[in-house]
Parts: C-alpha cells; sequence; structure tokens
C-alpha cells in the first residue's frame, strides 16, 4: 500500500459526507431517468395497438402487429447496447466528466422527440418512434458505465458497494413513477373523455384524445434528466482518471482538495512510477489478470437481464393470461392503459423498489458474491414455483401476484444490482469504463433475447388464444420454467465472480503493485511452462 498515491488514500478513508449523497443524487437521476425510459413503454404498447390498428371487423381490439411490437419494445436495447461500449470506451479515452453531459442531453432530446412521433399513418408514427428510442436507448446506454465509475471512484471503500447500489436504486423509483405517470394520464383522459368497453362499442371505445396519452407518458422523462444536467457539468473528474489515467497528480490534488475541503498533496513522482506497464484489453496480460473476471462479469449480467427484462416488459401479457387483467375487449383504451399501469405500480411497490434497498442496506455485511448467488437461487425457485403448479395460479391470482413480486424482489436484492457494481470496481481504472460498458452490453444482449423471445415464446400452444399475427408459441408456463433455468446458469457462472468488499480499487486490480511487479512479471513470462 505504500505506493498509493495520497488523494486515493484519503477517497478510501473519507468519512461519509454531503458530497456522497449529492453524487448518488446527480449520477442516481439518469438511472432514474433510464428505468422510466425502458420500462415506460411497456405501458403503452397495448394503446398504441388499439389507436394505430384498429379493426372495426374483429372481435378484438388492435394489437400491434409481431414485428412492430418485437421493434418497438426492443430498438431501445439495441441503442442501449451500442450506447454502452461506445461510451464506455469514450469514458476511458476523454474522461468521465466530459462524456457525462453528453448522454444526459440525449436522454432529454430523444425523450422529447419520442412524443412527438411524426404522421398520422401507422407505419410513419411506429418508425419515427423506433428511431427516436434507438438513440434514446444510445443515451441511456452511455450512462451504465459512467455513473458506475464515477460512484466508485468517488466513494471511499467501506460503503463503496452501498453507494453505488444506491446509485442503480434510482432504477426502482423510476420504474415506480412510469406506472404512478401513466395512472394519473390514463384516469384524466378516462374521466374527461368518456369511452365506452370495445364489446359495447367498437368504433368509439378509443377516444380521438387518447393519442395524447402515450405521447405525455414518453415526453415526462425528459424532465429529470433536465433537472440534472447543470450539476452534472459542474462536477470535477474523478481523480482516479485524473492522476491514474490522465497522469496529472496536480490536478487530481486540487480537484479533491475541494471535494474533500482538506489540502491534499500533488505527488506527481508517485503518479509518474505508479502502472508504466500499460497492457490494453485485449493483451495476453490482460487475458491472465482480467480474463476471468470479464467472463463472470459479461455472463452473469446476460443471463439476468433475459430473465429480469422478459418478467418486466411482459408483466401485462402474464397478468392478463392468469386472468388478474380483465380482457381486453371488456374496457375502453384509456381504461386498459389504467390497469396495466396499476398492477405494475403494485408490482414495483411490493417487490422491484424494496429489492435495490435491501441490496444497498446489506451489501457491505453480505458482501457482492453472496446476494448475487442467492438472488439467482430464489427468483430460480419462485420462476418453478409459478410454472410448475401454473393452472393452480389461473384460479388463485393474490398468490401469483405475491410470488411474482418476489422474483423481482430477489432480482433487485441479488444479481440486478450487483452485475452493476462489481464491473465498476475490478477491473484497472484506464479500462474500468470500457469493460463496465461491456459487461452491460452483454447485459443488453440478454435484455435483447428477453424481449423479442419472451414475446414469442409466451404465446398459448392453442391457436386460437395466440394475439393476431403470431405463430404459436411454448405458452407462459413453459417460458417460465425456461427463465426459472437461465437463472440455475447465473448462479454457476458467478462463481466466477471475486469478491471485492472492503477493499481499496488499486488493490483489487493490482494498480498499486504494478510497477514493482513490473520485472516479475517479464521474468514468469520467459519461464517455460
Amino acid at each position: 500500500m505504500e505506493n498509493q498515491l495520497g488523494v486515493l488514500n484519503a477517497l478510501d478513508a473519507a468519512k461519509t459526507q454531503w458530497y456522497h449523497f449529492t453524487t448518488i443524487v446527480i449520477a442516481g437521476m439518469g438511472f432514474f431517468t433510464d428505468a422510466y425510459d425502458l420500462f415506460s413503454i411497456s405501458l403503452i404498447t397495448k394503446l398504441l395497438g388499439r389507436i394505430y390498428y384498429f379493426d372495426a371487423h374483429s372481435a378484438k381490439p388492435g394489437t400491434l402487429p409481431p414485428r412492430i411490437a418485437a421493434a418497438v419494445n426492443g430498438v431501445a436495447f439495441c441503442g442501449t447496447l451500442a450506447g454502452q461500449l461506445f461510451f464506455g470506451w469514450l469514458g476511458d479515452k476523454l474522461g468521465r466528466k466530459r462524456v457525462y453531459g453528453l448522454t444526459l442531453m440525449l436522454m432529454v432530446i430523444c425523450s422529447i422527440a419520442s412524443g412527438l412521433s411524426f404522421g398520422k399513418s401507422p407505419h410513419g408514427v411506429m418508425a419515427t418512434l423506433c428511431f427516436f428510442r434507438f438513440w434514446l436507448g444510445f443515451g441511456i446506454g452511455g450512462d451504465y458505465p459512467l455513473s458506475a465509475t464515477i460512484m466508485s471512484e468517488y466513494a471511499n471503500k467501506k460503503t463503496r458497494g452501498a453507494f453505488i447500489a444506491a446509485v442503480f436504486a434510482m432504477q426502482g423509483f423510476g420504474i415506480l413513477t412510469g406506472g404512478i405517470v401513466a395512472l394519473i394520464v390514463s384516469a384524466a383522459f378516462d374521466h374527461a373523455y368518456k369511452a365506452h368497453p370495445y364489446n359495447v362499442d367498437r368504433e368509439h371505445s378509443t377516444a380521438p384524445q387518447a393519442d395524447y396519452i402515450w405521447r405525455i407518458i414518453l415526453m415526462f422523462g425528459a424532465l429529470p434528466a433536465l433537472l440534472t444536467y447543470y450539476w452534472r457539468m459542474k462536477m470535477p473528474e474523478t481523480a482516479r482518471y485524473t492522476a491514474l489515467v490522465a497522469r496529472n497528480a496536480k490536478q487530481a490534488a486540487a480537484d479533491m482538495s475541494k471535494v474533500l475541503q482538506v489540502d491534499l498533496n500533488a505527488e506527481q513522482e508517485k503518479v509518474d512510477k505508479i502502472g508504466r506497464e500499460q497492457f490494453g484489453l485485449f493483451s495476453k496480460e490482460f487475458a491472465k489478470r482480467h480474463g476471468l473476471n470479464l467472463l463472470g462479469t459479461t455472463s452473469t449480467w446476460f443471463l439476468l437481464d433475459i430473465a429480469f427484462y422478459s418478467s418486466n416488459l411482459f408483466q401485462k401479457d402474464i397478468f392478463s393470461a392468469i386472468g388478474w387483467l380483465p380482457k381486453a375487449e371488456t374496457m375502453s383504451a384509456t381504461k386498459e392503459v389504467y390497469r396495466v399501469a396499476k398492477a405494475q405500480t403494485l408490482i414495483a411497490l411490493c417487490g422491484t423498489v424494496p429489492g435495490y434497498w435491501f441490496t444497498v442496506a446489506f451489501i457491505e455485511h453480505l458482501g457482492r458474491f453472496t446476494i448475487q448467488l442467492m438472488g439467482f437461487f430464489f427468483m430460480s425457485v419462485f420462476m418453478f414455483a409459478l410454472a410448475i403448479p401454473y393452472q393452480h395460479w389461473k384460479t388463485h391470482n393474490s398468490g401469483f401476484l405475491i410470488m411474482y413480486s418476489l422474483t423481482f424482489f430477489f432480482a433487485n436484492f441479488g444479481p440486478n444490482a450487483t452485475t452493476f457494481i462489481v464491473p465498476a470496481e475490478i477491473f484497472p481504472a484506464r479500462l474500468r469504463s470500457t469493460c463496465h460498458g461491456i459487461s452491460a452490453a452483454a447485459g443488453k444482449a440478454g435484455a435483447i433475447v428477453g424481449s423479442f423471445g419472451f414475446l414469442y415464446a409466451a404465446q398459448s400452444t392453442h391457436l386460437d388464444k395466440v394475439d393476431k399475427g403470431y405463430p404459436t408459441g411454448i405458452g407462459v408456463k413453459n417460458a417460465l420454467m425456461v427463465l426459472g433455468a437461465v437463472n440455475c446458469l447465473g448462479m454457476l457462472f458467478t462463481l466466477l465472480v471475486p469478491e471485492t468488499m472492503g477493499r481499496s480499487l488499486e488493490d483489487i486490480t493490482g494498480e498499486n503493485e504494478e510497477d514493482n511487479g513490473h520485472q516479475q512479471t517479464f521474468s514468469v513470462e520467459k519461464v517455460p511452462v
């Protein structure tokens, strides 16, 4: 530890201060917006089908055709995946702070543009909606590696996991707010513009003004991002980037002296000595030191997101399948939005939000590894418990709701939080944002598999019961069985992820010892194996 810079030691040992909480809020509001934007789409897809794909001759309300539904649900994830890779790499090249405002501005502009989708024809509206949601996802993608890296590099070593988890926990409030906004907007429109259920009056079951509902819900996502833009621009660059990557000890000491309100020495000589051996991401040295860790973070995040996003995005379909939501034809369009939002808000309130904060409370006591393993285990248990007696749950809706809430609780008091935290801790400063971006992108690949795959897989095995335009699937029961098996695989790959609780970032990554072991590294490589 004698190689550790004074400025980094000061950050590691700092008591919890006001700047920790402001950093949590500034970084967390990005995640609040991310979750709101990504998950609000599931609240409005049924409404989009009713408005733009209405067929007066059909006994059921209009639904989005399979390809359109898959695109609307999944295109933001494609953008997020690209954004995670690009901005993760850029965060290591240009610095965390310089790229941070750019991602937020992109999210603000594209949230508003999503709600202003042009044209009146179904193809025109859906094409522009998908276009802007791709770029919205691109901005959201950048927020993952940058927020995680900034929080990990600002935090002290005793509470680092809890602080990064608190940033991520804002996702739960974003999902909850999406449901509440949809409840308020749909209730207001339902009160102002009365419409009949579809099976009473097909033509007038969707009020013309209902087109504003989905636009308002999507555009509201710009507000929280806009509110934190100024504060993001005022944040100083992290000392770890400035000292270990930009190699400017004077600037790092000056920035952190203001933040910590103490006098810190520059120690440029130490910066010049530490970490001169700059191995790259695709080098043998990186593969030897961090390859298995990267495999662990990417595989677990990939597997988690297949289950997590499948369950989250298609709650409305699962609720309809078990009879918890009334049949679409017995409701007006605005009433259906209200009922879907009410169901998702209840799930968020009972399972999603508490799970995140349990992680914040216990991560520095139980550790990352234990929480992740436990989360995957209980997600598997509850998925199988939902799937095996599936027919039983059709007549016991409240029991299904409790079990379903528990899967979300253990996703968030489990791998959904830890897969975000660990990649921000176990890789060197100059590759931290890049590796977090790669891990997060693997997660979004899982989300894409989940959102596209579950849409088809959950369709009924009976042709007369499938949604219009879809082939028969394996049914909700078997789809839940598959998700349970995916969680079991997650437990297996968790064994590749190291425990980081209570350790300095430089101790975890070996950056302090790089130069001490410089000669040793070369001599080891020369020894024939």
